[in-house]
């Protein structure tokens, strides 16, 4: 089975394409995906190019920017290509699925202030800002504490 899926932070900005045929939107992105090297005992990260196809290629180009989290469930995929050299070329990507493909996580802000890194937008893709309980309150300030006797398992 070809299943892959990864969690990091876009390394630049998404830019969206629309394909010449139909007009389908296409993204990709790179996601940096953190690693442990236990040789070294230092954190690393490994460059990962994601393609992402129709209405969430659309949503991760109008409210991600550089820098945000996303985590993305998919296929590997490798194709090949020739180069304008004449060499060929060979592409190993991250196709998101389709559906449910696509999550945002959370994001750093934008100097430019052009993009919606609350993700209170509306959109199916769209994750939930920190202040959705009203009143200035964040998720962290509203957390219960609850007694592990109250939980069934």
């Amino acid at each position: 089975m070809n299943k892959v899926i990864l969690t990091g932070r876009l390394t630049k900005d998404p830019e969206l394409k629309f394909t010449p045929g139909n007009g389908t939107a296409v993204t990709t992105v790179t996601l940096a995906v953190d690693k442990y090297n236990a040789s070294t005992g230092q954190r690393e990260a490994d460059f990962i190019s994601v393609t992402i196809w129709g209405k969430q290629a659309e949503a991760t180009a109008n409210y991600m920017n550089k820098g945000g989290q996303m985590a993305v469930s998919g296929r590997i995929q490798t194709r090949s290509y020739d180069a304008k050299d004449g060499t060929k070329r060979y592409v190993t990507e991250v196709v998101a699925d389709p559906v449910g493909g696509v999550e945002f996580l959370g994001g750093r802000g934008n100097a430019s202030g052009n993009k919606n890194n609350g993700f209170n937008n509306g959109s199916e893709y769209a994750a939930p800002s920190n202040d959705n309980f009203g009143g200035g309150m964040s998720f962290e300030e509203d957390m219960t504490p609850v007694d592990d006797g109250d939980i069934p398992f």
